[in-house]
């Protein structure tokens, strides 16, 4: 084999890994997100109430927390390749249960469990290309999973309308656990174990915790921490709140609430995709800076006009739009730059890295109908203030203008 045949087979099969990372990275926002156009009738069939359902989201994105925080860690000493089979594997039984739970008790349990072992996927993928390549060139492939991450909550409701136009919200399940199996199947083919013994840490679950300490002694980790998690905070809000504003405020159906997600989607893609060009040459915390101002300046604009009572799909849509990008901007800046300051501890930065976002998402999620019915003014109400401590966050623990975390950037 000549050394150009060498070089190519090794360039498409880190194509490959890349390829499979990402679905990874999707699969776990698409079981968060893709049964959202059927809250309504998951409520009808549960007999149950639209809080409840909610909470459904809430138990899902604990299961991805608590996996994240425990599995990037564990990965640190036990390597990568054999969590990521077991994750996909156990993730498509998870699923399967529920799509046949009998009740909302049973539906929500599964939930857990299922966000759980889904959560493999995100914190291990981060971690093998930490592994696999060097800063700037891991900064380019982690921006490629950060924008897979933040369109992935954004597309699953349109996937989840059109099952639902030929069938019921169980039909969704089936799907996620075809897709686990599939994903099964190719990390077994195309990723190999990333993380040699030699490198592995050791020391156990006692190691990992005192990686973790280490890491939130760091000021401006914790900081980052925070406006990833409260940026992502935003966003659930806006997801487990969106079905019921656009579907039972607004009238529209299932397909239709679909369509203002894909629109949504084009803002993230295309926020992605200015961050992918303008990495390297841009500080990377003056593009968080801007995703963050645009993601508090967006909702604040909708709750004004709510206040004054312009209440129209239009108007709710266009500045959820901008709520959509600029967390497209502020997404895979915050995670470039919190695995920069802990990569002496990749796999523990990437479970802290999600357990911070999700953590935060559980608890803003069921907040647009706390207070009762879900509406408009009480979505925006939630999602601006997930915001607004973001850019505190960003203030004063973080302090970007110190250029922690920039080597990405400069590389």
């Amino acid at each position: 084999m000549t050394a150009s045949t060498s070089t190519a087979a090794a360039q498409t099969g880190a194509v490959r890994m890349i390829v499979v990372l990402g679905g990874l990275s999707a699969v776990s926002p698409f079981a968060i997100d893709m049964y959202a156009p059927g809250f309504p009738e998951i409520v009808d069939s549960f007999a149950t109430s639209k809080t409840s359902v909610q909470l459904s989201l809430t138990a899902c994105l604990i299961g991805l927390a608590l996996g994240q925080i425990v599995l990037g860690p564990v990965s640190d000493a036990l390597g990568r390749r054999r969590l990521l089979l077991a994750g996909c594997g156990l993730f498509s039984v998870f699923s399967l249960v529920c799509a046949v739970a009998p009740n909302i008790a049973v539906f929500d349990a599964a939930r857990l469990l299922q966000g759980a072992a889904g959560s493999a996927g995100i914190v291990i993928g981060r971690a093998v290309v930490s592994d696999c390549f060097t800063v700037a060139h891991a900064a380019r492939q982690l921006t490629a999973l950060s924008v897979i991450g933040s369109t992935a909550p954004i597309l699953a409701p349109v996937a989840g309308g059109l099952i639902l136009d030929v069938g019921s919200w169980r039909l969704v399940f089936v799907a996620l656990a075809a897709t686990g199996l599939l994903l099964m199947l190719s990390v077994w083919a195309w990723v190999p174990e990333s993380l040699p013994v030699e490198r592995r840490r050791t020391g156990g679950l006692r190691s990992a915790l005192t990686a973790m300490a280490g890491l939130l002694k760091r000021r401006e980790m914790v900081g980052y921490l925070l406006v990833m998690g409260l940026g992502l905070g935003a966003l659930f809000a806006y997801i487990t709140g969106s079905p019921f504003v656009f579907e039972d405020g607004y009238g529209l159906s299932p397909t239709q609430y679909s369509l203002v997600f894909a629109t949504n989607a084009v803002g993230t893609v295309a926020a992605g995709t200015v961050f992918a060009r303008l990495a390297g040459r841009v500080r990377l915390h003056l593009l968080l800076s801007v995703g963050v101002a645009v993601t508090v300046v967006s909702p604040a604009v909708l709750v004004a006009l709510l206040a004054v009572g312009v209440d129209t799909v239009a108007t709710t849509w266009v500045c959820l739009f901008g709520l959509t990008t600029g967390f497209g901007l502020l997404l895979p800046a915050a995670t470039t730059i919190i695995l920069e300051v802990g990569s002496d501890s990749p796999g523990a930065a990437s479970g802290m890295l999600g357990g911070s976002q999700f953590v935060i998402g559980a608890a803003a999620a069921p907040l647009p109908g706390a207070l009762g019915d879900t509406t408009a003014v009480s979505t925006a109400v939630v999602v601006l203030g997930c915001g607004v401590l973001a850019g505190l966050a960003l203030l004063v623990p973080a302090r970007p203008w110190q250029g922690r975390g920039e080597a990405a950037a400069r590389s």
